[in-house]
């Protein structure tokens, strides 16, 4: 009977400790500024977007991986720049999947695009700016691993190709969560660049 008793508050606590992670991830991400799109076609997980112009700044994710990377861009946005200033965290974080050399992105917010955004005292970053485009996407689940994203972008791939549409470039991954966000709560997108359709 006490173990019975027992399971059931485990139950019950482990359902409110999750229902409170979905209400802080929900919440993390809705006061968190994402760049704005337009959905052209949708498919069960699938969508093709239509993107405004970005500005973002970049690093290359070398020998120290994501942590060395994001850690760049994060002093970037909380002072390491010509300006001293702060700039808003944004989501999502990209990561570029080149063959040649990986990089990872923040995505620069309205604000600061408006008002100019300052040069890096970090040699390693670079501002650029993206052009308006389409992209085809894909959520998926899962944390982040090779294995994860490799699954997703050849789905994505093969969505592309189904929909007549022609890829233009690489892979861009998508992560819009905290690494101390639940798994099955994270948003994690593979996005490709698209020309309109071949058909």
């Amino acid at each position: 009977m006490m173990r019975m008793v027992r399971t059931i508050i485990l139950v019950l606590v482990g359902s409110i400790l999750l229902a409170a992670c979905a209400w802080l991830a929900g919440t993390s991400r809705a006061n968190t500024e994402s760049p704005q799109y337009e959905v052209l076609r949708t498919e069960g997980k699938f969508e093709l977007r239509s993107y405004p112009g970005l500005t973002v700044v970049t690093t290359p994710m070398d020998g120290a991986g994501t942590s060395g990377a994001f850690g760049r861009l994060f002093r970037f946005i909380t002072g390491g720049n010509a300006g001293h200033g702060k700039i808003a965290m944004t989501t999502p974080v990209l990561i570029d999947a080149a063959e040649e050399q990986r990089t990872m992105s923040f995505i620069m917010p309205r604000k600061a695009t408006a008002t100019g955004v300052p040069s890096p005292e970090d040699e390693r970053l670079k501002v650029r700016t993206l052009g308006a485009a389409k992209f085809a996407a894909l959520r998926f689940s899962g944390g982040r691993s090779a294995e994860n994203e490799q699954a997703a972008a050849e789905a994505l791939r093969r969505w592309i190709g189904e929909q007549g549409l022609i890829a233009e470039g690489g892979v861009l991954f998508a992560y819009y969560d905290p690494p101390w966000t639940p798994i099955p709560l994270r948003r994690n997108e593979v996005l490709v660049r698209v020309k309109d359709a071949a058909r």
